[in-house]
């Protein structure tokens, strides 16, 4: 990545090697778990700009690379209008078949026995318990048809009802002061959010889907439904979810997707 020059009557010095750091932030930028920098945050022709940079092999594109989306994840918070809606739809705008989106395959969705499904409760809140389905289904009921937006580059409308999750938080006496909530699924999948969010008037702890009991291949016995984020943000098969002031993290975050997620 460096090529040494020595100037006559000098030591040694490193010189940056523009033509190799493209080479190696194309192939970054080509990863799967990369493809939100290369549509969203980064551009090459950007990065052929940075003559001052030290990006000498792949963990330093890397780390670049992750200090861009961190960068990105302050700017998008900073942006974000706790109050503002995302569209709305109507029951003939759906999406039919809604398509089914995990990091597996539809044949390896997990599959959820409602009668000992317990959904527990940690972290910073009064009520830590656990939650029955039954006793979710009984809790007041909101819908919405919003569309779903993935980092992949396709969109779907859906219609998703269950519980504000706002509402829910308050129920269980939540400390929203505090920075995340966290999530832990039956598919080994994990996420969080920031707390602005999760009480956004929008964000569903979604039961239901176009009026009948959410379909495993789409989350049962719950996911929880947020419009205003990429769809890798909204868990499925929720197990567990914590209030927290440290940061979780995420199933794909972790892999070098943006934090924040917005759509």
């Amino acid at each position: 990545m460096y090529k040494p020059k020595a100037p006559p009557g000098r030591k040694s010095i490193a010189t940056l090697d523009r033509e190799s750091i493209l080479i190696d932030a194309k192939r970054e930028l080509t990863m799967p778990s990369r493809r939100l920098f290369g549509k969203r945050l980064l551009t090459l022709g950007g990065l052929s700009m940075l003559t001052g940079c030290s990006l000498t092999d792949n963990d330093s594109v890397n780390a670049f690379l992750t200090a861009v989306s961190r960068l990105n994840d302050h700017a998008q918070a900073a942006l974000f209008d706790p109050k503002q809606l995302a569209p709305t739809y109507t029951e003939a705008q759906i999406t039919r078949p809604f398509p089914f989106n995990a990091f597996y395959g539809i044949d390896d969705v997990p599959q959820v026995a409602a009668a000992g499904y317990k959904l527990k409760i940690g972290g910073l809140v009064s009520g830590q318990r656990e939650w029955t389905l039954p006793e979710l289904y009984a809790l007041p009921h909101a819908e919405q048809i919003t569309r779903h937006i993935c980092v992949e580059g396709w969109s779907a409308i859906g219609r998703w009802g269950g519980t504000p999750f706002a509402d829910f938080l308050r129920r269980i006496g939540a400390d929203t002061s505090a920075k995340y909530v966290g999530f832990k699924c039956a598919d080994d999948y994990y996420e969080s959010i920031d707390m602005p969010t999760a009480l956004h008037p929008q964000t569903l702890l979604t039961l239901s889907y176009d009026g009948e009991r959410l379909p495993a291949k789409y989350g049962f016995p719950m996911k929880l439904r947020m419009p205003t984020k990429l769809g890798y943000k909204n868990p499925k098969h929720i197990v567990e979810m914590f209030v927290t002031n440290t940061y979780p993290g995420g199933y794909w975050v972790d892999q070098g997707y943006n934090w924040f997620g917005g759509s």
